[in-house]
Order: C-alpha cells, then structure tokens, then sequence
C-alpha cells in the first residue's frame, strides 16, 4: 500500500484539484483509492458525492476511529474520508497533544491489503496539525506548483518541514516530485517560463520536477461542480490527459523509489 500526501504551503496551486484527479485516475486503473481530507476547508469533500455525515476525519483526529471505519464510497475503487465542520476543533484539540504527528500513521491500521493507494489532501497552513502527521504517515509527497516567484517561499517551506519529519518521524519519506499546474510551454507567459527554468537549473529541485504539467481547463471546474470525475465528465479534456498522463508518472517514480 502506498501513502501519498499532495502538499504546498501556499493556496490556489491546484493541490486539492490534483488529489482528486489523481485519485480517479487511479481508481479507473483498478486501485483500490482511498482520499483522505485533512484540509478544514473541506474542499474535496465538497466536490466528490455526499455522505452521511456520522462518518469523518474528526473521529480519526480525537483517536475515536481509524481511516477503515470512518472511509465511505464515493465510486468505484473510490473511498473518502470526508472532512465536516468538526475538523476545526478536532484539529484545534489536536495540535495540543504530544503524540498529535503520529495520529494518521496509527490510523491506517487496518487498511492494509485493502488499500493500493491512500492520498491525503492537506492544508496550506504551516500550523496545520493534521498536514504534520499526514506526512509523516506517507510512503512520498507530490508537489503541485504554480509557475510564478511567489510560489518558491512555499515550496522551499515545505521542503523543509518534509526533511524534519523525515529526520525525526519518517525516515522513509520521499519526495515524489513537483508538478507545475496551470502551465504549459506553449503559453505566452514570458515569466512563468522564467519561472520553469530556474527550477529547472536549480540543484536540488529540478531532478524533481516532473515531465508532465496541468494545463489551465474549464473542465477541471465543471466537473467539480457536477460531482463527477473527468473520466465521466470530460474524457476528451486536455484536463483528463493530463492527469491521466501525470498519474502514470507518479507510477514510474514511486516504482523508482522502491527499487
């Protein structure tokens, strides 16, 4: 089973989007797919089929219940564990235990040899609790990036937080790579490109940025607002392309990291 948290430290780059998609992808290949929403805005919650709300990740973040009770199915080969308003406080209490960093890694139990996959999709916040344990419950860590200058303070912050929870709490933690959203080489956007090639240059990032971007689609939007996958929704989309051929390379790199 691998465990995967989609992360950055700054908002609107598309981290809960590339969850999602990547998540459908996955399932629409035959894996077992559970998505876990750690994020008090709720957003994967409210863009995948509605549950009944006795079931959520506040119950997993007070020790009540692990992942495996609290999933519920949400398509085929598809689980969430949804977030509700009670993330909030739960999160809140959370943050003032001592143990608070393993609460995920204890909450898998029970979830091996039913799962293949579990992503968990994560705040922006560096405060946030629920993100700390999320990685350090996690097999790798994908980034999604935007092309711009503000992008880098974030992503250099996360960098940092992953090395010390690999340091101290998981040391078989990887970072699977950094993927750029709402990009392409085609565009006319002389500072993006800019962007693209200082990573690109940079020694430590750019062996992990992927070959594969996200290119800007209405469909990715419409889809969400329809509670359907792209595969069900837009299944011509450059949208449904492109995660389909960014899940394939997230394959190959977590192949890579285990041989």
């Amino acid at each position: 089973m691998q465990v995967l948290t989609i992360a950055n430290r700054k908002g609107g780059v598309g981290k809960t989007t590339s969850a999602w998609a990547i998540a459908h992808a996955l399932a629409n290949r035959g894996c077992r797919t559970l998505l876990v929403d750690c994020d008090p805005q709720r957003n994967l919650s409210l863009i995948l089929p509605q549950l009944p709300i006795d079931k959520h990740i506040g119950l997993v973040a007070n020790g009540e219940a692990t992942l495996a009770q609290v999933m519920q199915p949400v398509g085929s080969q598809l689980w969430l564990v949804q977030a509700t308003e009670a993330i909030v406080a739960a999160e809140k209490v959370l943050g003032t235990q001592m143990d608070y960093i393993m609460v995920l890694k204890s909450a898998l139990d029970g979830l091996e040899g039913k799962m293949d996959y579990v992503i968990f999709d994560t705040s922006p916040s560096p405060h946030s609790p629920l993100a700390a344990a999320a990685l350090t419950a996690s097999t790798a860590t994908f980034i999604p990036v935007h092309p711009e200058y503000l992008s880098y303070e974030g992503l250099t912050s996360l960098l940092d937080v992953v090395a010390r929870v690999k340091k101290s709490f998981n040391p078989n933690l990887q970072v699977g790579g950094l993927f750029l959203t709402r990009y392409s080489s085609t565009y006319r956007k002389r500072l993006h490109h800019e962007f693209v090639d200082m990573l690109r240059q940079h020694e430590t990032l750019g062996p992990l940025l992927m070959q594969t971007t996200i290119r800007e689609n209405v469909a990715l939007a419409e889809a969400q607002v329809n509670r359907q996958s792209l595969q069900e929704y837009a299944p011509s989309s450059n949208a449904f392309e492109d995660y389909e051929n960014l899940t394939t390379e997230i394959l190959e790199r977590l192949a890579a990291c285990t041989t």
